[in-house]
């Protein structure tokens, strides 16, 4: 059984910095943590749940959400099994669980269970 677990979150004033880990865990032969595209997701209350950074399987390339690009830093560790996202100058907006997602070519998705980040004074 997959399983993703994040940590990290928590209070910080706006302008900190957080960082996220998600470990996974009970990948299969074949279907290995290094064959899955990593994500960060996020879901605002009242909004819908929205993706902030992606890591291909190498983590040869990155992409991200236009309202993080330049603070957000999405890696992977394949030999840990870990992806990390480091979050620098926090914004009240950037308040949300955050979730991790692990996603095959091949169309099997894993989610973790989310960590909540709260950005306030």
């Amino acid at each position: 059984q997959v399983q993703l677990v994040e940590s990290g979150g928590g209070l910080v004033q706006p302008g900190g910095s957080l960082t996220l880990s998600c470990v996974a865990s009970g990948f299969t032969s074949g279907f290995t943590f290094s064959n899955y595209v990593m994500s960060w997701y996020r879901q605002a209350p009242g909004k819908e749940r929205e993706l902030v950074a992606l890591v291909t399987s190498t983590g040869g390339t990155t992409n991200y959400a236009d309202s993080v690009k330049r603070r957000f830093t999405i890696s992977r560790d394949n030999a840990k099994s870990t992806v990390s996202l480091q979050m620098n100058s926090l914004k009240p907006e950037d308040t949300a669980v955050y979730y991790c997602k692990a996603g095959h070519p091949w169309g099997i998705t894993y989610w973790g269970q989310g960590t909540q980040v709260t950005v306030s004074s």
